[in-house]
């Protein structure tokens, strides 16, 4: 389980690079079409899905595996931030808190990979674990909800419209719902559903539950429900005139007094963000076509240079070779190239120590000599 939470944490820190991306497209593109930050969320939900990564000359990240798993048993743990600065100034302290002291017998890397991977599994379990109760909790809260049309439900037990189900997604609306507001929110309802966003809000809830040790997670979290609800904002009242967006605009007021049981479901589509999402209703223009052009092009090139590593970069480190596995050539038989040797030199050899191959035989098996220093 260290490996594999190790491997989490890798994928979270890549995929930062992507996320901070479009928090700044976020801000320049204001005026873009809030689809195409939906895309882009749900590349940033496929980064860290994938467990692998293509590679491209054309990549900014500094490294795909800042934590390689040889930190978990290296005598002296390093990062490969791929930030030369950073790398300078973590490594020293990494290394002074997490080397082994001689006669240990556990590497301290592998005590506190132990004991985090653990504790991210308890969190990732109980964030899990709430939202199951509060979708099980809020379907039978609307289990006497009684069918208006369709996949369309109406419930004295609700308080504002909301989108629940996963395979079957059925629209709830409260019975003192207005009528004159009742087409809005459904065409507003309708609107996720068609852009299949219950699937999209499941998995990120799933990638918030497993990577929920991340901040910047969070963040992506709430604001891809956020600028899902725009989207479908702008998809209703795109051929709208002004008195009818003003309309729309007072319905996303009147249903959003009493929403508090809907926000506590993860699972289920309330309204949220009102505030913002008036404002924007009402000063909505279509976005001019350059805008959409350049907000295509920045996301393509973040893309391109964020969801990919740079080739070649990663690490590998060759395992230590034990005195035992390293072969060590022995002396070459130079028996057969030497001159044969004349009695007096046989005489003088003899009086040096020398191991012969054979016992005290004849010249011919006594010829192999090894010196004594070998």
């Amino acid at each position: 389980m260290e490996v594999f939470f190790l491997d989490l944490v890798n994928l979270s820190i890549t995929a930062s690079w992507l996320i901070l991306a479009v928090l700044l497209m976020r801000l320049v593109f204001r005026k873009a079409p809030r689809r195409i930050f939906c895309i882009l969320w749900g590349l940033v939900g496929l980064r860290l899905l994938c467990p692998f990564s293509l590679e491209s000359a054309l990549s900014l990240i500094p490294s795909a595996q800042p934590l390689p798993h040889e930190i978990l048993y290296a005598a002296s743990p390093e990062i490969h931030s791929g930030i030369g600065t950073v790398d300078r100034l973590v490594n020293p302290i990494l290394s002074g808190a997490l080397s082994p002291a001689p006669g240990d017998s556990v590497n301290p890397a592998q005590v506190w990979s132990f004991v985090l991977s653990r504790l991210w599994a308890v969190g990732a379990a109980l964030i899990l674990l709430y939202g199951i109760i509060r979708y099980l909790l809020l379907k039978r809260r609307v289990a006497t909800a009684t069918l208006l049309r369709d996949n369309i439900k109406q419930s004295e037990r609700v308080d504002s419209p909301f989108v629940l189900g996963i395979f079957r997604p059925t629209i709830y609306l409260p019975y003192s719902l207005a009528e004159a507001d009742r087409d809005h929110v459904i065409a507003h309802e309708r609107a996720h559903i068609r852009r299949k966003d219950h699937w999209w809000k499941l998995l990120g809830f799933v990638l918030l539950a497993v990577y929920w040790f991340h901040p910047l997670i969070w963040v992506a979290n709430g604001l891809l429900c956020r600028d899902m609800e725009l989207a479908c904002d702008e998809r209703v009242i795109r051929g709208l005139e002004k008195e009818e967006r003003r309309a729309y605009a007072e319905a996303l007021l009147r249903c959003a007094a009493r929403r508090q049981g809907i926000a506590a479901c993860p699972l289920a589509f309330g309204e949220i963000g009102v505030k913002h999402r008036i404002k924007n209703v009402m000063e909505y223009q279509k976005p001019a076509k350059w805008v959409t052009l350049l907000a295509i092009t920045a996301a393509a090139a973040a893309v391109l240079c964020l969801m990919t590593v740079p080739k070649n970069e990663y690490y590998t480190v060759v395992p230590p070779v034990s005195p035992e596995d390293v072969l060590i050539d022995p002396a070459p038989d130079t028996s057969e190239i030497l001159p044969e040797e004349d009695s007096d030199s046989e005489k003088t050899s003899s009086q040096h120590p020398v191991q012969t191959v054979g016992g005290t035989g004849s010249r011919h098996s006594s010829g192999h000599h090894v010196d004594a220093h070998h």
